[in-house]
């Protein structure tokens, strides 16, 4: 008889991939955001899939102490914020889309945590009815937060200002840190709710909070999972996330 670890369950919805000869669907993602969400936030991380027919979110909402929304290398469908069509040969993930939107909205209405990273702050953004910039450095005075192929892949590229008094910097115990850059989009319009805790030198947005949320329910623009042992902020935002989860995981015991 298997006996429960105590440990918070948090879900990972996975992104699809093809295989170039077979055109086989893949669920997947990687290994370092499942160890961050283990060794950052101390929970299970579960890899839900990007099947929009086998469940419903408002359930599995209910069943999660804890929601992790990781990067991608799709970006998300512009018709889910009126945006414009992509060019072709754009990479699509139309099933992840179609999964974590609703995901998103019925976790925030079921008081369950939630924590985003890179493409997790975009989505968190368009559930709630935000926009994206789809290319940010073709943006006039935007700078190009793409990855530097010449660079170590996740070393620090600029730093980020935090809103002051906000929770950020509260965690951080200072103003300004410096964080990674590996994205091509970034929030144009921000979603309904959502409160800038931190913002780059060219003023894209890097971290949000939802404001009054039921539960901690933050992402970030840059890859926090890459340094969450010993960054400055992104190891308190994870053992923040981990305290919410074990909490919610501790009242749903009650139930």
């Amino acid at each position: 008889m298997f006996e429960s670890s105590g440990k918070p369950l948090v879900g990972v919805p996975v992104s699809v991939t093809l295989t170039m000869r077979r055109k086989v669907r893949n669920h997947g993602s990687s290994e370092r955001y499942l160890r961050a969400v283990a060794g950052g936030a101390g929970a299970v991380p579960m890899l839900i899939p990007a099947l929009p027919d086998s469940f419903d979110a408002r359930d599995m909402a209910r069943r999660l102490d804890g929601l992790f929304l990781t990067g991608g290398r799709a970006n998300i469908e512009p018709h889910h914020y009126d945006g414009a069509p992509f060019p072709d040969g754009e990479i699509l993930d139309p099933d992840r889309d179609a999964i974590v939107l609703p995901l998103i909205r019925a976790c925030l209405d079921e008081g369950t945590p939630i924590m985003g990273v890179c493409r997790g702050i975009q989505e968190l953004n368009v559930a709630l009815g935000g926009s994206l910039h789809y290319r940010v450095h073709m943006v006039d005075g935007m700078l190009d937060h793409r990855r530097q192929r010449r660079r170590q892949i996740y070393a620090n590229r600029h730093a980020i200002l935090l809103t002051g008094g906000g929770l950020f910097e509260r965690l951080a115990g200072q103003a300004e840190v410096v964080v990674n850059s590996l994205h091509g989009q970034g929030i144009d319009r921000l979603g309904a709710g959502l409160a800038v805790e931190a913002k780059a030198p060219d003023g894209l947005v890097e971290g949000v909070r939802v404001d009054g949320a039921k539960a901690f329910s933050v992402a970030v623009q840059w890859h926090a999972e890459d340094d969450f042992e010993d960054h400055l902020l992104s190891g308190p935002l994870f053992r923040e996330f981990g305290a919410a989860a074990a909490e919610r995981a501790a009242r749903r015991a009650t139930w």
